[in-house]
């Protein structure tokens, strides 16, 4: 038997290091928050992607008193952009989130496994890594590729 070490890499920042389209792509996560509807969780998501094209797309949580019915605001936007533009790959996705005092979480939120997984479908279907901007107030953390979150990750059978 032997021990194998796997190593992610993230990038940890402030909001004002990032560039100009990844700080816009983070503010338009945090106001798709309000768009949310948490009714059972209290915990308010959004979420925004690029897509390949310069096409931005918001998504936000929705729940539902059936739990399974209710969708994250990660796959609310891949979902959305798969359905508006199918031939895009996704290359941004930006995720904030508000507690249950509704105030903007102090550290970043990071994607459900449900979410992880449709990511990691999204990577590979389209052949190119999501660059992921998980807010937080006090920081922001910056992925470059959904393995870095998920490095043994399903993706053929």
């Amino acid at each position: 038997m032997k021990d194998l070490r796997l190593e992610i890499q993230i990038k940890e920042c402030q909001l004002d290091e990032l560039s100009d389209t990844d700080r816009s792509l983070v503010t338009m996560a945090i106001e798709a928050t309000a768009s949310s509807y948490a009714k059972y969780s209290q915990f308010h998501v959004g979420a925004c992607v690029m897509l390949a094209n310069g096409v931005v797309i918001k998504g936000c949580n929705q729940e539902n008193a059936a739990f399974p019915a209710g969708i994250c605001a990660e796959r609310s936007a891949i979902f959305a952009a798969g359905a508006q533009h199918p031939d895009q790959a996704v290359t941004v996705l930006a995720i904030a989130a508000r507690d249950t005092q509704g105030e903007l979480t102090l550290e970043p939120v990071s994607p459900c496994g449900t979410c992880r997984q449709v990511m990691i479908e999204t990577e590979t279907r389209f052949g190119h890594p999501i660059h992921i901007l998980l807010y937080g107030q006090r920081r922001v953390y910056v992925i470059d590729g959904i393995r870095n979150l998920m490095p043994l990750s399903f993706t053929e059978f």
